[in-house]
């Protein structure tokens, strides 16, 4: 294994163990732990088995190991920025309804009486 290979095995196990941590902490569903945990094993696992990836790659048609990596990663990040995306739309339209109720229901500043 590479110095590079190791760094990166060990990220991998690292962001497996946040995962596993803040899915305990009930922060991550469960379509959301597997999501996740297969996206950092097959990183460990082709990480670990770089030659392994080439012979995955010819299946659909893509000439090295590294290329097919970089576009799944390139579709995976396109899924995550829409998925936030839509959650800032969402928040952005009920930010914009409890503005909206507080505005309606704010009560008419007091004047003072002075004499």
């Amino acid at each position: 294994m590479t110095l590079l290979q190791i760094i990166l095995a060990i990220f991998s196990i690292f962001a497996l163990t946040r995962v596993l941590f803040r899915f305990r902490d009930k922060q991550l569903k469960p379509a959301g732990l597997f999501f996740w945990m297969a996206l950092f094993i097959s990183a460990l696992v082709g990480v670990i088995f770089p030659f392994q990836l080439s012979g995955v790659a010819r299946v659909f048609g893509i000439g090295r190991g590294a290329d097919l990596i970089i576009y799944v990663s390139i579709i995976i990040l396109f899924y995550l920025v829409f998925r936030i995306y839509i959650l800032m739309e969402d928040l952005r339209l009920e930010i914009t309804q409890v503005v909206r109720q507080l505005a309606l229901h704010a009560k008419e500043p007091q004047k003072s009486t002075k004499k």
